[in-house]
């Protein structure tokens, strides 16, 4: 049964093509060579989505900061960046300016419960009231600003998904959701994005979209660069392959596929394709659930098995063990009749040469045989006319 489906599927391939190719036949060596592996065509879940870049921004209402009352001086300090600390924890000794032997003291403690992520107190600074000590921010949830093109933004759909992929933890995987789109380049409140630095080079026609990513283990921290992959749009049931897979021309699209039953040889199948994620793209004609679609080495194909030496109607029929057609095609009935008469007319033809060649011989040795006797009664006759 399943040879009877395999063959139908070369069929219909091979009604629907314009123009049939012949399959590229490589040796062992030569499969090796190129590096050759294949993805088996199946239906699944089809994902659109948008490259974007990012970076990680605490968020602004989990911010809080370390400052003192009255003027002093810091005389010990307990910051260390990067460290979480719990709310009402001991940071930083103040040493006042108010008069006294030894002069009054008083403890710094963390605002909230978080990480610090910036400090600026030094052993023996001078502190004012209006000085920022240290900042501390909650960061099991942070957000992601990543930077698309403002008519992008707008087909970003309420509750999307994005998956993160952050270059300093390259095994990590994340998933972020959105949380709002922000138009303004210059319109995002945190002190990050309004540096001087980035106003100047923020362009006008980009939009901030925000997403938050839980960050339980706490590894992420603010200012982390991020590569974005946001979801557009997700539908059920599609047939898709990768996308190193889809080779040829935007208007002639095609990929190789594992012969069915010759080894090391890979058919050409025209392909109509769909919509394009970052690794798969949709196809909509061309391919069948099971198909086995050459990846990595499809590109190379297309300069291989010219040099092969092997023929598309040997590699069959090696591989089959019977003889096919110079297309590869299997031989009727009628043509199989027509090779057997062939071969006997060809048979009886030659007992018929083999035969005259027989008299021929046999007829010019008769010859040879007469002469060479005639030479030797020529002497007897001439002496009996002499006497």
């Amino acid at each position: 049964m399943k040879s009877i489906i395999l063959t139908a599927l070369l069929v219909t391939r091979t009604a629907f093509s314009a123009t049939p190719v012949e399959p590229v036949i490589l040796t062992e060596q030569g499969a090796k060579n190129l590096g050759i592996e294949t993805d088996v065509v199946e239906e699944s879940d089809f994902e659109k989505t948008t490259f974007a870049l990012g970076r990680t921004e605490a968020i602004p209402e989990s911010r809080s900061v370390i400052s003192s009352r009255v003027p002093g001086r810091v005389i010990e300090t307990r910051l260390k960046f990067g460290a979480h600390v719990g709310k009402g924890e001991n940071l930083i000794l103040l040493e006042s300016r108010q008069s006294g032997s030894p002069p009054p003291s008083i403890w710094l403690t963390a605002p909230a419960e978080g990480t610090i992520i910036a400090m600026n107190a030094v052993l023996g600074s001078p502190v004012e009231p209006s000085d920022t000590l240290a900042e501390i921010a909650d960061l099991s949830t942070i957000y992601l600003i990543a930077t698309v093109p403002q008519s992008t933004a707008g087909n970003i759909q309420a509750g999307a998904q994005a998956r993160i992929h952050f270059p300093v933890f390259p095994e990590k995987k994340y998933t972020a959701t959105l949380l709002k789109h922000i138009a303004c380049p210059h319109s995002y409140p945190t002190h990050t994005l309004n540096r001087e630095e980035d106003t100047k080079s923020a362009n006008l026609n980009n939009a901030f979209v925000i997403f938050t990513i839980e960050n339980p283990d706490n590894h992420l921290r603010p200012g982390m660069n991020a590569e974005c992959s946001i979801i557009m749009e997700k539908r059920e049931g599609i047939l898709s392959v990768p996308r190193e897979a889809i080779q040829g021309s935007p208007s002639s699209r095609h990929v190789y596929l594992r012969h069915i039953t010759i080894p090391n040889a890979f058919d050409r199948v025209n392909v109509q394709t769909g919509m394009t994620s970052n690794d798969r793209v949709e196809i909509l004609d061309g391919l069948f659930p099971g198909d086995e679609v050459v990846t990595r080495g499809s590109y190379s194909l297309g300069f291989a098995g010219g040099g092969s030496g092997v023929s598309l109607k040997e590699a069959l029929d090696a591989a089959h063990g019977h003889e096919h057609n110079e297309d590869g095609s299997e031989k009727s009935s009628g043509q199989k009749a027509e090779a057997e008469r062939e071969d006997h007319d060809h048979a009886d033809h030659g007992t018929a040469n083999r035969e005259i060649l027989f008299m021929i011989s046999t007829g010019i040795l008769a010859v040879l045989l007469l002469i060479v006797t005639l030479r030797r009664k020529q002497p007897i006759d001439e002496n009996a006319e002499l006497s």
